[in-house]
């Protein structure tokens, strides 16, 4: 087997096994068609093995492409970290920062942070990546993270910025016509919004909040910001972060004395960065931003 394999032909590997054809491989890569056909024969020669077969549905992995994906995921994750490393080197704070949150987060809280962020450094290049997936800092799929349980890597440095109340809300038009409910298992009588596949994060509600159950949503979506636009639109009762039904004065907080819960709330990057000015800066910001939000002000 060849141990010299050019990197390029990895990169090219995984855009065929995300994009599912050679031509989409080509378009996402920004290359030609004949070029990924190439790449992906070289591949298969060096490694001896053969990597996709042929259907009506494009191409489809065979069972060692999927077992090398999350190796070529690793290697892709850290050709981008050299490469963010490699543009901040030089006076200043400058170069790429990539940061990953959720996407209610990144989506209500973060832009105001980094806004500001850029405002004082303007070589400053930010990625924001938005995900309910924890991502992996290890693997420098982000240099820093905004999350909502404690980090357990000992290569991890965190800083814990409080806890997020989070607690069930309603918009006055939903109230207006709807009423409000008098007790927990009033909430049946009720259009109540949440998710619809079960996750890890949910799983361990569930066992805290005994009426967080499936059956009970007449409304669900997996995706946060969904459920939140659908509490603000008058369309049910949902869970929402508290911080954030502050700043709409249309939403009421519905039996406030009955139910609350806490998302404890991290800043985590990779120990190696502490010395890099780039993400020391970003750190700093994120860890101000979100101590902020977490207590409301």
């Amino acid at each position: 087997m060849n141990s010299t394999i050019p990197w390029e032909l990895y990169h090219t590997f995984l855009g065929v096994l995300t994009e599912g054809s050679l031509s989409g491989a080509a378009r996402a890569l920004g290359i030609t068609q004949p070029t990924v056909g190439r790449h992906v024969t070289a591949l298969e020669k060096s490694l001896k093995l053969v990597l996709f077969t042929r259907s009506q549905a494009g191409l489809l992995p065979t069972e060692a492409a999927l077992a090398l994906r999350g190796h070529a995921e690793a290697m892709a994750s850290t050709a981008a970290a050299l490469e963010r490393s490699a543009a901040s080197q030089g006076d200043g704070v400058r170069g790429v920062v990539r940061i990953t949150a959720s996407e209610v987060v990144g989506v209500e809280v973060l832009p105001d942070i980094i806004a500001a962020l850029r405002e004082r450094h303007p070589d400053l290049k930010v990625e924001l990546t938005l995900s309910n997936k924890v991502q992996d800092l290890l693997q420098r799929e982000a240099d820093i993270a905004v999350r909502m349980t404690a980090p357990q890597q000992e290569q991890l440095i965190a800083r814990h910025v409080g806890r997020i109340e989070l607690g069930l809300f309603a918009s006055e038009r939903y109230v207006a016509q709807h009423g409000v409910p008098d007790s927990m298992a009033a909430l049946a009588r009720h259009a109540v919004i949440g998710y619809d596949q079960v996750t890890a994060y949910v799983r361990s509600a569930s066992k805290t909040v005994s009426w967080f159950k499936r059956e009970l949503f007449s409304l669900r979506a997996d995706s946060d910001l969904a459920q939140l636009a659908l509490i603000r639109s008058g369309a049910g009762i949902g869970i929402c972060q508290a911080p954030l039904a502050q700043r709409a004065p249309a939403l009421l907080r519905i039996l406030p004395e009955q139910f609350s819960m806490q998302l404890d709330t991290w800043i985590t990057m990779h120990e190696d960065l502490r010395n890099s000015p780039r993400c020391k800066v970003a750190f700093d910001a994120l860890v101000a931003g979100m101590l902020q939000h977490a207590s409301g002000s």
